[in-house]
């Protein structure tokens, strides 16, 4: 749970309602063929359920009341990079931000594919 503190008390914010929101922000953004899991956990997750799980590519972690947010995603070939990075960056954080009420510190995207 995170929580967030404003001028109107305290917001407990649950970690799957952020995946979830973070996971339909980035699958929404142009050039992304899908998420990638990353890390034992999530791999073993993947290959018990064998189904779309929102927590798949989504790494979250808390820095004071800061979210740092990890992404892993596969591109369609062609498109420019940097640019799709940069804008899920900016995205994700914008969301998080107006949605969920909560901070963000930083949101790192890193590209484990390319598809056709």
């Amino acid at each position: 749970m995170i929580k967030a503190c404003n001028h109107l008390g305290t917001i407990g914010v649950s970690m799957k309602y952020l995946r979830t929101l973070i996971y339909g922000t980035v699958q929404s953004c142009f050039g992304v063929a899908g998420m990638n899991s990353y890390g034992a956990l999530q791999g073993i997750d993947a290959l018990i359920k064998k189904n779309k799980s929102e927590n798949k590519g989504v790494i979250i972690r808390q820095n004071n009341n800061k979210l740092i947010i990890d992404l892993h995603i596969t591109v369609t070939y062609g498109v420019n990079v940097k640019a799709i990075t940069e804008s899920i960056a900016h995205k994700v954080g914008y969301i998080l931000t107006e949605q969920a009420g909560v901070c963000v510190e930083s949101v790192n995207v890193y590209v484990d594919g390319m598809v056709n």
